[in-house]
């Protein structure tokens, strides 16, 4: 779940070097020994995987400016820091007037390309956000600009593209949080009416004593109160669209107002002598049955009619699981941009855990769900612990709730080993011997206890397991009295492979 850097240089030992300091940060690496090849990968079926290249300037084979030369006319947008051991400001110059977005000086320190590649990652993600939000405020946002892989949506947007063609009235059925909305935005943006008039309309926030005066809006005098002249919401979306959404949630006597809207193509504002035209394209949603509705008298049955002309079901976020992982590393990435932390994605078990559960909530759920972790991380990959709330529910509907509160919590063994039982060196009690719920300290300092033990002492690794900084778990140990003796043995001592040392000499 990691983002994905591609790593050119045609020196294998600057390539594993490059490749081992990237990889502690969390980042996924694939490499490629010259220009050509790079340019191969790029343009082939994991082209659109990596996210960022760090490239080296002089190559035998093709240089990095002949690549950039290469690859900017087609990839515009992707973030290429370039590295050269001939350090000045005509190369840094030139090579940025080919397109480099950073340069770098060999040996540059793990932290410095660290810092290097997190900018550039952060600069793209938020271009991409403003690129994004400019096209969702001028009503030109299109299928291509939503996340989703999943075969469901896939047919939601061939289904939409081809009601984009033409007037027809649409509803849009799928549970709050599924995202209904952009669906009808992306309907509008690729229809003839992008860049026209987006109006949305909650039918079920309006106050009951205005729906009429919103939606086909009022005369100045008409009422009391009614001090100027008011357009509803249908003539603000002459031209464009109104998005009628919660249209379950409209009154009875409204909703006949509405089927004549429909059907004549023309509204009455409160306290008018005359109709007014209007060129109004309607997409509606809801959240409920209106079939249902119709059928029991809730519903006027032949507004149904009406507006289910062509109806697009969006699928709830569980019965699309493959979209979840590209939706979370949407947001992750979004989130640390904003937020200015280092997080750039999921460990394997996060990923699962995620996957897992059902997000009753949808995608606002999900989206939530992974800014409360970014904000609240200190790591670079998102864990399971980052995730307590997902992880309680998906424990209390694994163990029945009421085994829940009175028995100990099964956690992984050792090295991926299946769940452990009550009672194992790696089962961790919430609750005391009199039942109660354990202190919060209590129960931190023993899954800190465990992790150390889990991992032979090797804090890099317990730090990364748990989602946290060196810095933060060693304060941590310091706070509970954790700190490792002096005479604590190989176990509690990391040894450095001779890449680490290189790099550790290098920086």
């Amino acid at each position: 779940m990691a983002q994905t850097i591609l790593v050119v240089d045609d020196d294998p030992v600057q390539r594993r070097l490059l490749e081992t300091a990237i990889s502690r940060s969390g980042m996924s690496v694939v490499t490629a020994p010259g220009g050509q090849p790079a340019l191969d990968l790029i343009n082939g079926p994991r082209g659109e995987q990596i996210t960022l290249m760090l490239l080296d300037l002089v190559m035998p084979d093709m240089g990095g400016l002949d690549v950039l030369a290469k690859l900017r006319p087609t990839n515009p947008d992707l973030p290429i820091i370039v590295l050269t051991a001939k350090g000045g400001i005509d190369s840094a110059v030139e090579a940025m007037r080919a397109g480099a977005n950073d340069f770098l000086v060999k040996p540059a320190s793990p932290e410095r390309i660290a810092v290097s590649i997190r900018n550039q990652l952060k600069i793209g993600t938020l271009s991409g956000e403003v690129k994004q939000l400019k096209k969702k405020s001028d009503n030109k946002l299109i299928f291509e600009d939503l996340i989703a892989s999943s075969s469901e949506m896939k047919q939601v947007f061939r289904l939409g593209t081809r009601a984009a063609q033409s007037d027809i009235p649409i509803l849009i059925e799928g549970e709050s949080g599924a995202g209904k909305e952009l669906i009808a935005r992306a309907i509008q943006g690729t229809s003839s009416r992008a860049g026209k008039p987006f109006v949305t309309v909650n039918c079920g926030a309006i106050p009951e004593n205005l729906i009429e005066s919103i939606l086909f809006g009022h005369e100045k005098g008409s009422f009391t109160g009614a001090s100027d002249k008011h357009l509803g919401k249908f003539q603000e979306a002459d031209g464009g669209t109104l998005f009628l959404d919660e249209i379950g949630e409209l009154r009875l006597d409204m909703q006949v107002k509405l089927l004549r809207a429909l059907q004549e193509g023309e509204v009455d504002p409160v306290g008018s002598k005359r109709p007014v035209k209007v060129d109004v394209r309607i997409i509606s949603a809801t959240n409920r049955d209106l079939g249902q509705m119709a059928r029991e008298g809730g519903f006027r049955e032949d507004l149904y009619y009406r507006l289910n002309v062509f109806p697009i079901l969006v699928p709830s976020l569980r019965d699309r699981s493959t979209d979840i992982a590209p939706l979370a590393q949407h947001f992750i990435a979004r989130f640390a941009a904003e937020e200015k932390k280092a997080v750039v994605g999921l460990t394997t078990e996060a990923a699962e855990l995620l996957e897992r559960f059902s997000w009753p909530g949808n995608v606002r759920q999900l989206e939530n769900t992974i800014f409360r972790a970014v904000v609240l991380c200190d790591g670079s990959l998102l864990d399971v612990c980052d995730f307590p709330q997902i992880a309680s529910a998906m424990g209390v509907e694994a163990s029945h709730r009421n085994a829940f509160a009175t028995q100990a919590v099964p956690v992984a063994g050792p090295q991926g080993a299946p769940a452990l039982p009550p009672g194992s060196p790696y089962a961790l009690s919430a609750t005391d011997a009199s039942g109660h719920i354990r202190k919060f300290e209590e129960l931190e300092s023993e899954i800190i206890r465990m992790s150390i033990a889990r991992y032979d002492g090797h804090m890099s690794e317990v730090a990364r397991r748990l989602g946290i900084g060196r810095s933060t778990l060693y304060r941590k140990l310091k706070e509970f009295g954790l700190e490792p003796a002096e005479d604590a043995g190989e176990g509690a001592v990391e040894i450095e492979t001779p890449i680490e040392q290189a790099l550790r000499k290098v920086g």
